[in-house]
């Protein structure tokens, strides 16, 4: 099945550290399907302590530079966050979600095939507001 998705084996709580994280989602990038036109950089935001865990969030941002625009109009942001529990046990793989940068609906990268149209609509949405103003 051409369709499977490739999981990334994410690490343990006990091992996470936030640059292993950041390296673990461009990991993950790396399995989706998405043309080498696209070029992203990842970076770290924040820490967010919560009751029962800690979420650690992230921003991967995509464009399509090309040699005409270098700089590119517009780009799309996905954003992830890696969660680890407080009260699992640490040996216990972290859980990993993402949300596009328009979007409210919660993606788990193993449940899901991550589409390219996903970030050209995001790009071409924001284009349309642009010419808009």
């Amino acid at each position: 099945n051409e369709h499977a998705i490739k999981n990334t084996q994410w690490i343990t709580g006990n091992s996470f550290t936030v640059e292993r994280g950041r390296q673990q989602i461009e990991e993950c990038i790396s399995t989706w399907d998405i043309p080498t036109r696209w070029l992203h950089w990842s970076e770290f935001l924040r820490e967010e302590e919560l009751k029962y865990s800690k979420r650690y969030h992230y921003r991967v941002c995509w464009s399509i530079p090309t040699r005409r625009k270098p700089i590119p109009r517009a780009t799309a942001s996905v954003y992830f966050v890696i969660e680890i529990s407080k009260i699992k046990p640490a040996a216990l793989p972290v859980e990993v979600f993402f949300t596009l940068e328009s979007g409210r609906l919660i993606h788990r990268p193993e449940q899901c095939q991550f589409r390219e149209k996903w970030l050209k609509d995001i790009i071409e949405n924001k284009i349309i507001l642009m010419e808009r103003l």
